[in-house]
């Protein structure tokens, strides 16, 4: 059973892990290195997706029925090992199913495709949840890719900014002990224009949850930046540790649990509820410029 699968073409190379089916290691056709490496001194991630939830849920439980599971924070794909079922030079395809262990924390029968493509010069990642069960299944679903910061470029890290497709003037949200606070923040983009840096994150993740745009170029100006598009995905975050070698663009279908819900699964704000036989798509790629 493979361990790690390569797809290239001649913009770009990259390594996806049957760990999470997370992506391991994204290159440019230069062969510089666009992801974080995972340093687990620092944060081991690197790209893990966030299934069935997004975010932390109150005491790390969920309702469903009036039945109370344990789930932690981000769901279990990012932990899950995944079984290969296509693998070609440009695309491949890994798939979680649900078992035993994932019905003791989300009690539904659901199949999780996710589809790593290279075309065009941009890495498109697709998750494909599909509902195997007789009833309507409630999800949340998203992308965590770790970017470089500084990007291979030769700019300096205090040069970096992202640039929204369209002006964010809502409010953003913070999270309080791991759910997100009532508190609204004013927002720290400036029309459409969001200079990076660690005092942004000094309380966590800036969350977009009233989000107009679907894509946005991060990098700095005058130099190789990275489009990053997430079509259908109406909530962001952006994350890193302070100082860190990394930012997180976090395209997402849900958040965390407002901290007073205790509710239904289904009821949670920015769930999606997928009838039974049905499928729903969730899509991100990233693609350098310049």
């Amino acid at each position: 059973m493979a361990d790690l699968v390569s797809i290239s073409d001649s913009a770009l190379s990259a390594q996806i892990a049957a760990a999470g089916a997370e992506l391991q290691r994204l290159q440019d056709r230069d062969g510089s290195d666009l992801l974080w490496n995972g340093d687990p001194a620092v944060w081991a991630g690197r790209a893990p997706l966030l299934f069935p939830l997004v975010g932390e849920t109150k005491d790390k439980k969920i309702k469903v029925d009036g039945q109370i599971f344990d789930i932690p924070r981000h769901g279990f794909a990012r932990t899950s090992r995944f079984t290969l079922v296509t693998a070609e030079k440009a695309h491949c395809i890994w798939r979680l199913e649900a078992s035993e262990p994932t019905r003791r924390q989300y009690p539904f029968e659901f199949r999780l495709d996710i589809i790593y493509r290279i075309e065009g010069g941009a890495l498109h990642v697709t998750a494909e949840v599909t509902n195997r069960g007789d009833r309507a299944m409630p999800a949340s679903f998203g992308f965590h890719p770790a970017l470089r910061w500084p990007l291979p470029s030769g700019a300096p890290r205090k040069a970096h900014e992202i640039v929204f497709e369209r002006d964010e003037p809502a409010q953003v949200r913070r999270l309080a002990n791991n759910l997100l606070s009532p508190v609204l923040h004013p927002t720290p983009v400036q029309g459409r224009w969001l200079a990076l840096h660690d005092e942004l994150f000094r309380e966590d993740a800036l969350i977009f949850d009233r989000l107009e745009s679907r894509s946005l170029v991060y990098g700095a100006p005058g130099h190789r930046s990275l489009r990053v598009s997430f079509p259908g995905m109406p909530h962001l975050g952006i994350w890193t540790k302070p100082g860190a070698g990394y930012v997180c663009i976090e395209p997402w279908q849900g958040h965390a649990s407002p901290d007073s819900f205790d509710g239904e699964l289904k009821d949670k704000p920015g769930m999606v509820s997928i009838g039974p036989g049905a499928t729903k798509r969730f899509e991100m790629s990233i693609a350098p410029e310049g």
